[in-house]
């Protein structure tokens, strides 16, 4: 068995402390080859890309890791299916690779196969069924021209009515046919794969700075401001890359985003009861739309996702309306035995997808509905020199990295050579049998990879750091302080909201918001 140190990979902690002295060490210091702002999926996988070509970088948020559209994803990584039902083939290409990427090469740790079941109701007639299913035999074709092992993704098959219900047996019984099994790529957690892009990229010599406001951007750099002590500084770059998302166009004259709204509904699991499998409910009237239930294994389910327009200032975090709420509890209602009511509902989330609005300037946001607007993403240079990376989606962000660091490259003729993460393995990541292998709890080695055993380690030192912050939550206090010692983590809501998903819950957050205070107030006395 293998042996794996109590110490986290070298050069990948972030804390308060590194914080600080990098800060100081930046704003006013030596000209950098690459400024990234905004640290999200894309802006993580960049200041990663960057920095595992030698490029000294600097990475900027005005929050913290995964504090905008990146965290209130799916956590799924999809192959593509739904790009090829609207010809969208390069982009179904794109996301099939990426997605075996992720899964056997740069974080088979965070992602792994997840079962769907879609249930064939009297709403699904069998025409419908048999698009389905095409479309499930298509993505089946998509893995294998992206190279991904059928060990990795198993095929999709066809089930009785008794398998269907074995898989979800909250489904109602009266005149069920049967389902389609398939399998997508499903993330521990969103939130994490940036932590541990970001911690990846630091561990290379990028400088992350959460915290951090971006109040104008040139091509040479920033004008920022540090948002604990509000001070104003200039950080000196080569090449600027914009990365904020939604935000782009805050920051860049030209820059047209056009958001949709992805909205997510949290359940208690034992309300749908075991669910070894999650479901694709079709939304009627609708030929390639679904709600997705998502069992996430820490005692909560997800049901999701809308895709509607949204109009108007972008705010930090997005409300959930209640029209989402009725319209997801409506269509979950079509196939459950029994219904789940709006009480029901402990917690809900909303992201905004960063969609580029093609549309002309005269008409802005014309024409398609936001869930017929393509993902592909675009790199994009303004008069000022300032490059901004915008589009795309959670499974592609390693590519949209790749694209905007190149473009930095030859537009400052930066001295790296081409991008080696497609092969990079991120903070964590292991072959599978050496995840297997670890002696620590499987549910650290799904958030932690190769590092479990050093979370673990906390927990062993003091038992009280081994105790549930919650008693219906598995996380730790060893988890949390882990967070503040290696993951950047400077306050309770980065605690509560990111490192960890507690704070999906409101009745949850406030239960734990003593313990996370506690241990801030424990770090912080010890740093000072």
């Amino acid at each position: 068995m293998s042996t794996v140190s109590s110490a986290p990979a070298a050069g990948a902690s972030l804390s308060a402390g590194r914080r600080s002295r990098e800060l100081t060490d930046t704003v006013g210091g030596p000209v950098v080859d690459v400024l990234v702002v905004g640290l999200g999926a894309t802006g993580a996988g960049a200041a990663l890309d960057a920095a595992a070509r030698g490029l000294s970088v600097v990475a900027v948020d005005a929050h913290d890791l995964a504090f905008g559209t990146s965290r209130w994803s799916s956590k799924l990584i999809h192959g593509g299916l739904r790009y090829l039902a609207s010809a969208q083939f390069d982009v179904a290409h794109e996301s099939a690779v990426e997605r075996g990427v992720l899964m056997e090469r740069t974080a088979p740790h965070l992602v792994r196969a997840q079962p769907f079941v879609l249930p064939l109701t009297p709403m699904v007639s069998r025409g419908q069924a048999a698009l389905a299913w095409a479309g499930f035999r298509a993505g089946d074709t998509l893995r294998l021209a992206a190279r991904t092992a059928r060990a990795t993704l198993p095929a999709p098959r066809r089930l009785s009515a008794v398998e269907a219900r074995h898989l979800a047996p909250a489904l109602r019984s009266d005149r069920l046919r049967g389902g389609l099994l398939s399998w997508d790529g499903r993330l521990t957690d969103d939130a994490r794969l940036v932590t541990a892009l970001a911690r990846t990229a630091a561990a290379r010599g990028a400088r992350i700075l959460t915290r951090v406001r971006a109040l104008e951007l040139t091509s040479s750099g920033a004008r920022i401001r540090d948002e604990l002590t509000g001070e104003e500084g200039v950080i000196r770059a080569r090449a600027v890359v914009n990365a904020s998302g939604v935000w782009a166009g805050d920051l860049v004259d030209g820059i047209r985003v056009r958001p949709s709204r992805g909205t997510h509904l949290v359940l208690r699991s034992d309300r749908l009861g075991p669910l070894p499998a999650g479901l694709h409910v079709p939304v009627p009237g609708e030929t390639n739309r679904f709600v997705l239930v998502l069992p996430q294994g820490d005692g909560r389910v997800y049901v999701g996702l809308t895709d509607e327009p949204v109009d108007g200032g972008i705010p930090d975090v997005p409300e959930v309306p209640e029209t989402d709420v009725g319209f997801l509890l409506d269509v979950l209602g079509s196939v459950l035995d029994v219904p789940v009511h709006r009480d029901d509902v402990v917690g809900a989330f909303a992201g905004l997808r960063p969609l580029l609005d093609t549309t002309s300037a005269d008409r802005p946001g014309s024409g398609a509905r936001t869930a017929d607007v393509s993902r592909r993403h675009a790199v994009l240079t303004s008069s000022e020199g300032v490059i901004t990376v915008v589009g795309g989606k959670l499974t592609t962000y390693r590519r949209m990295a790749e694209d905007a660091v190149d473009a930095a490259v030859a537009a400052r003729r930066l001295g790296a050579g081409p991008s080696p993460t497609a092969a990079l393995p991120l903070v964590g990541a292991a072959a599978p049998h050496a995840l297997a292998a670890l002696r620590a709890p499987r549910r650290l080695v799904r958030r932690y990879g190769t590092e479990a055993p050093a979370v673990q380690a906390l927990a062993d030192r003091d038992p009280r750091l081994g105790e549930r912050v919650l008693p219906d939550h598995p996380v730790t206090g060893a988890e949390l302080l882990w967070a503040l010692r290696h993951e950047g983590a400077l306050d309770e809501a980065d605690l509560l909201d990111r490192r960890t998903r507690i704070g999906l819950v409101p009745e949850d957050r406030a239960a734990a918001l003593e313990t996370a205070r506690g241990l801030l107030g424990e770090t912080t006395a010890r740093r000072d």
